[in-house]
Parts: C-alpha cells; sequence; structure tokens
C-alpha cells in the first residue's frame, strides 16, 4: 500500500452503483491496459422487513449488476482492507468509506509512480500525470483501486459467473 501526504483529497463519485452491502462477490479481470470489476448491486425488495435474508453467490442468476470498465489502467490493487478493519486504510481519515466509490485527488499514489517512471529518458511529468485519475471502490471485504485514464459502467442482470465471459470482451 502507498503513503499518503497533505495533498491527497478524497472525493465521493456520485451517481456511482452501489454495490450490495451484504454480498457485492467482486470480481476482477485485468489485461495490461485495462481492468473490469464487476459486482452484485445493493437490491433490497419492496417490503423487506429484515426478518430473512436471501443467500447469494457468483452463480446466482438475474441478480443486478455493474461491470465498471477502467481504461488505460497503469496499476491496481484488490484486497484489504475489509469494513471491519477499514480504519486501517491510509485515507480513512479523510473521507473514504466502506461501501462507497470514490476518485483521489492530488494521489500520491500517482505522484510515486510518477517519479517511478521519472527514470525513463522521455518521460514528460506533465504528460504523465495529466490523465491518470486514482479511483477506490469499497465493498464489504476488499475495496478495489487502480490508476486509470477513465471508467465506464455497464449495468445489468445476470450472474456474477455468466458476465466474465462480457468482462474479456471489455478488457480485450
Amino acid at each position: 500500500m502507498y503513503e499518503i501526504d497533505s495533498k491527497d483529497k478524497v472525493q465521493e463519485l456520485k451517481d456511482f452503483p452501489q454495490s450490495s452491502v451484504g454480498a457485492p462477490i467482486p470480481v476482477v479481470l485485468a489485461s495490461e491496459l485495462n481492468v473490469a470489476v464487476a459486482y452484485y448491486l445493493n437490491d433490497i425488495p419492496k417490503g423487506w422487513d429484515g426478518s430473512n435474508i436471501k443467500m447469494v453467490d457468483a452463480t446466482n442468476s438475474d441478480e443486478p449488476l455493474a461491470i465498471v470498465v477502467f481504461d488505460l489502467c497503469s496499476a491496481h490493487y484488490f484486497g484489504p482492507p475489509n469494513d471491519e478493519a477499514f480504519s486501517g486504510h491510509p485515507l480513512a481519515n479523510r473521507g473514504l468509506e466502506p461501501y462507497g466509490n470514490f476518485e483521489i485527488i492530488n494521489s500520491s499514489w500517482i505522484r510515486k509512480l510518477e517519479k517511478m517512471n521519472s527514470v525513463h529518458p522521455y518521460h514528460d511529468k506533465k504528460r504523465f500525470v495529466e490523465n491518470k485519475r486514482h479511483y477506490i471502490l469499497t465493498f464489504h471485504d476488499s475495496i478495489f483501486e487502480c490508476i486509470a485514464q477513465k471508467l465506464t459502467i455497464h449495468l445489468g442482470r445476470g450472474s456474477i459467473k455468466e458476465m466474465i465471459p462480457k468482462m474479456s470482451e471489455l478488457v480485450l
């Protein structure tokens, strides 16, 4: 994990599909240039009183889901912390929260990658940094972070397992 400094600012991404707070079951598929993340959406049935639960897994069919594709992804991370250990993330005290979607403005991670690339003989700091954005999706048991130029969101219904071929088409 990267270290942050005083410049990192957490900004929530509005109008982003809300992951299931119980079992989003995120799956990541990556190529050298693009990354796709599929996950189940928060779907609370009308009239639900909380007295029963619906069990889901990666093979459930006809669930609402999202596939988020990150184009020209320079780096990505998928793993801890989960929601119980979320305060251990370096950006937790800056507004990063579980079950959300964020962009990090003035990202230390981007600046660290730029510095690492600066040894390249044709490195151009402005060109390296200007099109890069640091995104974070926080789930129940994991987080996904990446540095990419842009993202696109695809909504649908089905199982996570059924979405893997579509993810492959979107990434390759």
